[in-house]
Order: structure tokens, then C-alpha cells, then sequence
């Protein structure tokens, strides 16, 4: 072979060597396969959320829902409301999670509207005199009072055993529903509300890990991975989350949280961060908003752990310090040690002093106005030393509690201008808060039902030890007891009870207790029309016209129809308004225009002025009924003085 051939076969050799042996189709498009590579992973979990949403696995957590259609529509326009089921996102290890108020609102705000969220846990709820007795419904009532030519929509998002982790999650929503203001009286639950730091819930010492998890919930993928980590935890565990016990003894973790330790300062950390969370979203978003300070039984409730260190004294010493002082009238002396004892308490369910600091301290960083509500407890009660006479237990007010809270923040409203654009009523404030407290719409049955919620949480633990109290304990006198007990045991909703204390009481001839039951659900649920309309139609066979009146009125607000506009118009008519009796007896004839009884009295209420469109709708009602005696008489009445 030439030379010049063996150097042409050794390059071909190479050349098909370097053919075999040459990069891939991925390795010449690395990227490509780097971006294949990474879709994998995001097609199968895409895929995944996709199926479980499909077979409606998990919950929905989308934060507002519109009410059910039909008999909550309100003129044909479309409510909101907190979903029911947004709790779970925050609860976990427990079967029994706590409900929000249902308190509805227009979906699209109208232009006179006045739109107030409230935020908090279960005293911004109102517990145990939730939802009518709460220091929201103080401000609707006073609100719609002096402002009539407003619409006023008090939505309450208060939940017992939630905390700042809860409203710092909830905020982005509620702006988006235009408020007008905000409101918030929070703090107490920061070690045993959900995610707190001594709570069953909690993810440890992490803040960002928990606002991750909460803001993972929405993802149906992450809570069949969340779900299989429960049930896999319950699985070696003997508490299935069914135990015995109030919703307050569950919670509680860590039954021992000294003053001063870790744990104790992860609660005042988590809380001052995730305020400065919210308090930033909602004056950035430019609402106003004003924070309350926290307030507790200081003078009635003794600390429930006391726990001795070299560095603090055991909590009951203290507060039998402060008892002795008290005795002595050394008022101020006695008012701070209360205080001390109640930080030292090592069971927190009453927030320690180190909070409000928190909240001026972070309010006056924002620009934020404060409503000194702990100050103004303290003042309005015997020594100026807080206790039962303003709460049910360690840190529930009293009803008067609650009012008072109510009448804090309106006049802070009053202060600072946040307050409706129309005009208000002229009459003082001493006189505003008197209508308020005298109209509250709070009936006997939900006077038994708060009476015993308190029974039962001061009879379980930490009240007493070792004792478990249930309603099956409770003594029920009457059939309003017997309701209050099935609501407790949560065999019967809270309209269902009061809807049958009603009718019990209306079988008994009890008129005036049978309007507060029906009056307490109208009020809960003013877009409902089939309960003014039930008790239009008992008080018609009653012909109680003059207290049937108000209910027809509510009735038509909702939506009009056949019934309500009848008899407005009968009951204006024999009060002798002709011109509302026309008005609304004509609108009835669209709704029915073969209902004789209308076209008598609109016949009625024409006879004296227009005889021809008198004879015209008694004609009409011949046309119905030609036996109708009374149209019969007035038909020749009319063709007498006709002639």
C-alpha cells in the first residue's frame, strides 16, 4: 500500500471513529434535556393536583363563598360569606375544628355601603354569646342606627382558638372585599391557638415554616402528602384527636410554659411578627384599621399553673400578695401585682403583659390607632380592678363586656373620622348607646345557650382537676333547656333551635318570647325571607295586623312578592293610607292578578276617589269569583252613587 493510501485509511479510520464515539442527540442539546428533565417532575404533580381536584379530593379553601341560592338571595343579587370550612386549613390533629359566624355580605359593594371586617379569636367571636352578643353586632345595631341611609355590613371573622398566624392568612382576602375598616382585638391565643407555640398544632420554633404550610394548603397534592403524615402519626398514637374535654383542653400542648422561657418567647416572637405582617398589608393597601389591647380577669381568676424558679416567684404567691394589697385598699399596688401573678401564670391562656406592649409598640410603628380596651375595663369596674363583674371566665367578657368593647371602638370611630359618608341621626351618644343595648336581639334560648357554655367550660379542666363535665350533666327544666343542651351536643343547629323555641313557645300562647326567638334569627339572617314570612303568617291567624306590619316590611326589603305587598297594602288600607295601600296592592296584582281579596280592595281603595277604576277592579273580582257576597254588595254600592 502507498504511502499516500495508508494516510488516506488512517484518517477514515478516525474519522468513523470519531463517528461512533461522538456526542449524543442530549448531549449536543443539553439544555433541552436539562429542561425535560426539570418538566417531569412539574407534569406529574400538575397532573396530580389536576386528578384529585377532578374526584373532589381535600377541601376547598377558597376564602369567601357565595350563599346558597335561592331563599338567601337578596333581590337577586349575589352574598359572601367566610367558608365554613376554612378552619380546617389551620387545624389538624383534631375531629372538632370551630366554625366562623356566617354573617353575610354583598358580593358586589354598593355604593352607600359601609363594610367592616373584625378580626380576632373567640372573644372577637363573642364567645359564649356568639353570634348576636358580640361586640360586632354592638357596632352593627349603633351603626345602623345612626346611619339608616347606609348600608352597614359587620362581617365578624372571629373563631375561637385561632391567632395571628390565622389573621396574618386571612388579610389579602378581606381586602379584596373593599372594607371600609378593620378591626382587631387578638393575642390571647398565640400559645394555644392553632400553630401557637404550646398548642397541639404547632410546627416548632419556625414562623416561616408555618405561614408555608398555611399558604401550601390551598394545593390539593400537599394535603394528601399532609394527610398520609396525620394518619400515619395517628397510626402509633393513642389519641385519635376524639379525646374528651373542651376545644380549650385539647389544644393545649405544652401545660407548662414558665415566664421567661423559650417557649414563652417564641409566643411573644411569632405574634409580633406575623402583626407586623398584617398591619404592614393593611395600611400599605391604605384601610384604615384600629387594634384593641388585650384584657383579662386579673381580680377573679387565680393563676391555674403556679411554677417556682431562682428567678421568679411562684404565681400564687403573688396573687395572694395582691389580695392582701387589695384588702388594704393599696389599689395601685394591688392592680400590679394582679398583673404579675397572671404573667407568671404558666398554663397561657391569658396573654401576659408583654403583649399589648407588642401591639402599641408595633401600632405606633404603622401609624396605627389603638383602643386602650384593657385600661378601659380596668376603669369600669369596683377598685378599677378588672374581674367577673366584666367577664364569664379568665378572658371572656360578660355581655356588658362585650357592649362595652362595642362602644370603645365606635367611639374611636367617631375620633379618627372612619365612620359612614351619609348623614347621621341627631340625637347624643348617651342616647345612641341606650337604643343600642335596649334593641339587642338576644333571646331567652340564647340567654340559656351562653349560660350553658359557661357552665360547662368552668365545670371541665383547667377549672378543676381531674373532673369531666359533659351537657348530658346539665339539668334541663323545660323544653329551652332541652334546645340549649341538643345545640351544645351539636344535634341541632342554631336556627333549627331557635326556629323550634318559637314554635313552642307560639303552641303555648306566648307571643312576646315566640317574636325574641323569631326576632334573634331574623336578625342573624336578614336575607332570609321565609322567616319574616313565617311569623307574617302566625300573626295573621292571630290578626295581630299591627305587629304583622314590621315583618311584611322585612319580607318586601328581601324580595317582594305576593304575599308581602297583599297585605301591606290591606293593612295600609284599613289604616287608611290610600296611597300606599294602592302602591302596594297594584304591585301585588303582578305577582297574582287573579287574587280576588286584592282586586276587592284595591276596588276599596279607588271607591272614593275614581269610581270607574273602582267598578273596574270589582269587576275583576266577580271575574274570579262571581260568588264573592262582599264584592257583590260594593259592586252595587258603587253603580248607586254612580247614577
Amino acid at each position: 500500500m502507498s504511502k499516500k493510501n495508508r494516510k488516506r485509511k488512517i484518517k477514515n479510520s478516525q474519522h468513523k471513529e470519531a463517528v461512533a464515539t461522538g456526542p449524543s442527540f442530549f448531549e449536543q442539546h443539553s439544555i433541552f434535556a436539562h429542561i425535560i428533565l426539570l418538566l417531569i417532575p412539574v407534569l406529574f404533580f400538575t397532573l396530580l393536583e389536576l386528578g384529585l381536584r377532578s374526584f373532589h379530593y381535600g377541601r376547598s379553601y377558597q376564602q369567601w363563598v357565595e350563599t346558597p341560592n335561592g331563599q338567601w338571595l337578596q333581590k337577586g343579587s349575589k352574598l359572601l360569606l367566610l367558608n365554613p370550612d376554612i378552619a380546617y386549613k389551620y387545624f389538624h390533629a383534631l375531629n372538632t375544628i370551630p366554625h366562623p359566624t356566617q354573617l353575610a355580605f354583598d358580593k358586589e359593594k354598593k355604593p352607600n355601603a359601609f363594610r367592616v371586617f373584625i378580626l380576632g379569636g373567640s372573644s372577637a367571636a363573642g364567645f359564649p354569646y356568639e353570634p348576636n352578643g358580640s361586640a360586632a353586632s354592638y357596632l352593627l345595631d349603633r351603626l345602623s342606627l345612626v346611619y339608616p341611609d347606609s348600608k352597614i355590613e359587620v362581617v365578624n371573622c372571629g373563631m375561637t382558638a385561632i391567632n395571628s398566624y390565622t389573621i396574618r392568612d386571612l388579610t389579602p382576602g378581606i381586602l379584596e372585599q373593599k372594607p371600609d375598616l378593620i378591626l382587631i382585638y387578638a393575642g390571647h391565643n398565640e400559645y394555644y391557638g392553632a400553630l401557637g407555640a404550646g398548642s397541639i398544632e404547632s410546627f416548632g420554633n419556625s414562623r416561616f415554616l408555618a405561614n408555608l404550610v398555611i399558604s401550601l394548603e390551598k394545593y390539593r397534592t400537599f394535603q394528601l402528602v399532609r394527610n398520609m403524615i396525620v394518619g400515619i402519626g395517628k397510626t402509633f398514637s393513642s389519641d385519635n384527636g376524639t379525646q374528651a374535654g373542651t376545644l380549650m383542653e385539647k389544644m393545649v400542648q405544652k401545660k407548662q410554659i414558665d415566664y421567661g422561657s423559650d417557649v414563652y418567647k417564641k409566643g411573644l416572637t411569632q405574634f409580633a411578627g406575623n402583626l407586623n405582617d398584617f398591619l404592614h398589608m393593611i395600611t400599605d393597601a391604605r384601610v384604615p384599621v384600629i387594634i384593641g389591647t388585650l384584657t383579662s380577669n386579673l381580680k377573679d381568676q387565680r393563676p391555674f399553673v403556679s411554677s417556682s424558679s431562682s428567678q421568679y416567684p411562684p404565681a400564687d404567691e403573688i396573687y395572694n400578695d395582691a389580695e392582701n394589697a387589695l384588702s388594704q385598699q393599696k389599689l395601685g399596688i394591688a392592680d400590679s401585682l394582679f398583673r404579675y401573678a397572671r404573667d407568671l401564670d404558666a398554663l397561657r391562656f391569658r396573654a401576659p403583659g408583654e403583649m399589648n406592649k407588642i401591639i402599641e409598640r408595633t401600632a405606633k410603628k404603622y401609624g396605627v390607632n389603638t383602643v386602650d380596651i384593657d385600661s378601659a375595663f380596668n376603669a369600669d369596674s369596683p377598685d378599677h380592678i378588672v374581674g367577673d363583674n366584666l367577664f364569664v371566665d379568665h378572658l371572656h367578657p360578660s355581655l356588658q363586656g362585650y357592649q362595652l368593647i362595642g362602644r370603645l371602638f365606635f367611639d374611636e370611630m367617631k375620633k379618627l373620622n372612619y365612620l359612614p359618608d351619609t348623614a347621621p341621626k341627631d340625637f347624643n351618644d348617651r342616647i345612641q348607646d341606650s337604643l343600642t343595648v335596649a334593641n339587642l336581639k338576644f333571646s331567652k334560648l340564647d340567654t340559656v345557650m351562653s349560660n350553658f357554655k359557661i357552665q360547662l367550660l368552668r365545670h371541665n379542666w383547667p377549672f378543676v382537676k381531674d373532673k369531666i363535665y359533659y351537657p348530658r350533666n346539665i339539668q334541663a327544666h323545660d323544653r329551652i333547656d332541652s334546645l340549649a343542651i341538643l345545640f351544645i351536643e351539636s344535634k341541632i343547629n342554631w336556627i333549627n333551635a331557635h326556629l323550634s323555641a318559637g314554635k313552642w313557645y307560639y303552641d303555648r300562647g306566648n307571643i312576646a318570647q315566640f317574636l325574641n326567638e323569631m326576632d334573634a334569627l331574623i336578625y342573624r339572617y336578614p336575607y332570609v325571607i321565609e322567616y319574616p314570612d313565617y311569623v307574617s303568617e302566625k300573626l295573621q291567624t292571630l290578626q295581630q295586623y299591627d305587629r304583622m306590619y314590621g315583618y311584611l316590611l322585612k319580607s318586601y326589603a328581601i324580595r317582594p312578592d305576593a304575599y308581602s305587598t297583599k297585605w301591606l297594602g290591606t293593612i295600609n288600607l284599613y289604616k287608611s293610607d290610600i296611597r300606599a295601600a294602592q302602591k302596594f296592592l297594584s304591585e301585588s296584582l303582578k305577582f297574582n292578578n287573579r287574587d280576588s281579596l286584592v282586586l276587592y280592595n284595591l276596588a276599596l281603595a279607588y271607591y272614593n276617589n275614581d269610581k270607574m277604576k273602582a267598578l273596574e277592579y270589582i269587576d275583576k273580582a266577580l271575574e274570579v269569583d262571581a260568588n264573592y257576597q262582599r264584592a257583590i254588595d260594593l259592586r252595587a254600592k258603587l253603580v248607586s252613587s254612580m247614577n
